[in-house]
């Protein structure tokens, strides 16, 4: 009887799900995404953000069988261009459709209504960059009321390289950053000092809050080809990429 009860009782846990990783879609079947994508999807703690091109969106996901439900979701509020202005409604359309969910090894396959879209593990497909030596631009601000992308952040086009030997290069948005930083881990303090140009007030809005959050200690943390900078003392951050 024991033996029976202990066979009966060998199975491996709960079936994996999505959550704790990034996904990155390498192929769409019927509509496609407007502009390109590709569409991101990470899961982390409960929630999913997606980004196609366009605005991020983010809200709480349930694994419901084979079923992905996405609920209450808060998007930026970007304005973009041509086809990539379609994007926000093509992403939304596909999450609060209640697609059906596969997971087989490193590939993420949803399934809408008339889509179907196949998503590779971001850290198979780009593999995690070094934190020095790597060319990061600014794509996302971080501040306490949440994740900020704009028309004018994306044509300030701040920068950020950190050399081997901890000296800092860049642009601010506006004017060139140099300095040092001092690497211990994830701990990175920065110490930098700036060129005195004067540039169009929304870039400068968007420089300083570059250098908000490039001042004093700060937590980075590198996903595949994505740079995250925290400012501990102020709450703000950076979220960069590689160019």
């Amino acid at each position: 009887m024991c033996g029976l009860l202990a066979a009966c009782s060998s199975g491996s846990g709960p079936a994996p799900t999505p959550m704790g990783h990034t996904y990155i879609s390498t192929g769409v079947q019927g509509t496609p995404i407007p502009g390109g994508g590709p569409l991101t999807l990470s899961f982390q703690d409960g929630r999913v953000s997606a980004d196609s091109g366009c605005n991020s969106g983010s809200g709480p996901v349930t694994f419901d069988g084979s079923v992905l439900r996405v609920s209450r979701m808060a998007t930026t509020m970007m304005a973009c261009v041509g086809d990539k202005s379609g994007a926000d409604g093509w992403q939304t359309a596909l999450l609060q459709s209640a697609p059906k969910w596969s997971l087989s090894g490193s590939t993420l396959t949803l399934t809408g209504h008339d889509v179907t879209v196949t998503l590779r593990d971001k850290r198979v497909l780009h593999p995690d960059l070094p934190l020095t030596g790597t060319a990061w631009v600014v794509t996302t601000l971080l501040r306490q009321e949440g994740q900020v992308r704009s028309q004018a952040l994306d044509a300030a086009r701040p920068t950020l390289t950190i050399a081997a030997d901890g000296q800092v290069s860049g642009s601010a948005g506006c004017n060139r950053m140099t300095g040092t930083a001092e690497i211990s881990g994830s701990n990175v303090t920065f110490h930098l000092g700036t060129t005195r140009m004067m540039c169009a007030p929304d870039v400068m809005q968007v420089e300083q809050q570059v250098l908000e959050a490039l001042t004093g200690a700060t937590e980075a943390t590198v996903d595949s080809d994505t740079l995250t900078i925290r400012n501990r003392a102020n709450d703000t951050g950076l979220i960069l990429r590689s160019e």
